[in-house]
């Protein structure tokens, strides 16, 4: 533990203080669950850089408040019942007002009044809302077992049937058997992790990458180990260090508009990515959910492995719905059987009525046309946005091709983090660099959605941020 007392030692507490604030977070994390034995004295000492007696002070005060236990001449226990999981007290521990859950919060509880340029959805006047108020309507004329009952475990046909031929358009031969409706991508992420990994198993995330992945994997309380993300993919001789160093179980990606550099996944760096997969037997979860914003696909490691080794996922909260929650899991046949169980446990019958609703979106002849006047608006809106934050210092890490995100660098010696506090005194939810970062390396980046970033008070914030830097 680095910096232990550093990270523990907090104004006004003292030395025996911070060393049971670190024991109590430990067991509030549940690195420390019931029974296990805590740190030796003497090594906890070296760790914390304080004395024994300050260690053996701060456990007999633990032992006082019936958090631990004292074994005569074995050591000290955790006695406390199993605490309620706290992600935020899972390491790596960071500024709570710039930990990756709490700068979703303020997204998603913040009121209109709020601007969220650090979001990563679309504001509600660029969605398609007349084509969902008439997939409510169509809905509102169905039979009643589609309003009322449970839907079939791997997920409405015709919905599995339009994106399998979707998926046969970027060269992916996948069966609708194959494919298996969740209740967002969130969810598939989630079914996909209770059912490949355990607790202590190691996960490889690009760094930087999209921050609810790092929380969500949190929860399943697993290794997380970054690989930097370039212009064209992973770094790939990190790539092949990590993989024989770490041997993880999982590599988690986006590989067409990456979040939240933008980038896009080179051939050559997708079929390398894939041989040193194979040799090490590492399975790929590649979440494809922002494909639609594509004029001209990029690589994908599903349609280059054929859902061998890869298993994709995605969702249509970005182009159609946040608030029809609909996702789906395309893995190789015999996951499919598994991983419906698991969703039956965890979901039992699936949301119906959102799949039929984005069913309704997707065929109604509406989706293209919409989809073409989105790109076009978001190319615009991503040259836009570039010009008015050049004039700042701030420069965008490459040019996307498509989406909604430029990952911007700061002007030397700007702290990400200090830029976004300061911006929120003005109603501005930023994206500091870090909170995408498992390696913290990072603060001198954000992640500015061009969709949301049409209001000059924006500006205006950044300015006053930025000169009192």
């Amino acid at each position: 533990m680095q910096n232990g007392m550093q990270n523990a030692l907090r104004p006004g507490s003292t030395r025996i203080e911070a060393v049971m604030v670190a024991i109590s977070e430990r067991i509030a994390a549940r690195s420390l669950p019931p029974g296990a034995k805590l740190p030796s004295v003497r090594a906890f000492a070296k760790a914390m850089q304080v004395s024994v007696s300050t260690v053996v002070e701060a456990y007999e005060r633990l032992a006082a408040q019936g958090l631990v236990r004292a074994k005569p001449g074995s050591g000290f226990y955790v006695a406390a019942p199993l605490a309620p999981l706290s992600l935020a007290q899972i390491e790596p521990r960071l500024d709570r007002q710039m930990d990756p859950l709490w700068v979703s919060r303020q997204s998603l509880e913040s009121g209109v009044e709020v601007m969220k340029p650090g979001c990563g959805w679309l504001p509600p006047s660029w969605m398609p809302e007349a084509a969902l108020r008439r997939a409510m309507r169509h809905l509102a004329r169905a039979d009643a077992a589609v309003l009322t009952d449970y839907g079939m475990p791997l997920g409405l046909l015709a919905l599995r049937q339009v994106l399998s031929r979707r998926m046969a358009e970027h060269g992916m031969g996948v069966s609708p058997d194959q494919i298996m409706l969740t209740e967002s991508g969130t969810h598939a992420l989630d079914l996909i992790c209770r059912f490949l990994l355990e607790p202590g198993d190691c996960v490889l995330v690009d760094d930087p990458c999209y921050f609810n992945f790092n929380a969500l994997l949190r929860a399943h309380r697993v290794k997380i180990v970054g690989v930097a993300y370039r212009h064209d993919g992973p770094d790939i001789e990190q790539f092949s260090k990590i993989v024989a160093e770490h041997r993880p179980r999982l590599y988690l990606t986006n590989s067409g508009v990456h979040n939240p550099t933008g980038a896009s996944l080179s051939p050559v760096n997708a079929h390398r990515v894939l041989t040193l997969a194979d040799q090490a037997g590492l399975t790929i979860v590649e979440d494809d959910i922002f494909a639609d914003f594509e004029d001209v696909a990029s690589a994908r490691l599903s349609a280059f492995d054929g859902l061998n080794r890869v298993v994709q996922i995605g969702s249509f909260s970005k182009t159609l719905s946040a608030s029809v929650r609909c996702g789906y899991i395309a893995a190789k046949p015999d996951w499919i059987d598994g991983l419906v169980d698991l969703k039956i446990a965890t979901s039992f019958g699936g949301g119906r009525m959102a799949a039929e609703l984005v069913l309704a979106m997707l065929t109604d002849g509406s989706y293209r046309k919409y989809l073409e006047g989105l790109r076009a608006r978001l190319a615009a809106a991503r040259d836009a946005v570039t010009a008015r934050l050049a004039p700042l210092g701030i420069t965008p890490f490459l040019r996307p091709r498509a989406g909604m995100v430029l990952w911007c660098q700061l002007p030397s010696g700007v702290d990400s983090a200090a830029l976004a506090r300061h911006c929120l005194q003005d109603d501005v939810v930023l994206a500091p660099g870090n909170v995408f970062s498992q390696s913290q390396t990072a603060g001198q980046f954000m992640r500015f959605n061009v969709a949301q970033m049409n209001d000059e008070r924006i500006y205006r914030s950044l300015m006053r941020g930025l000169d009192a830097m």
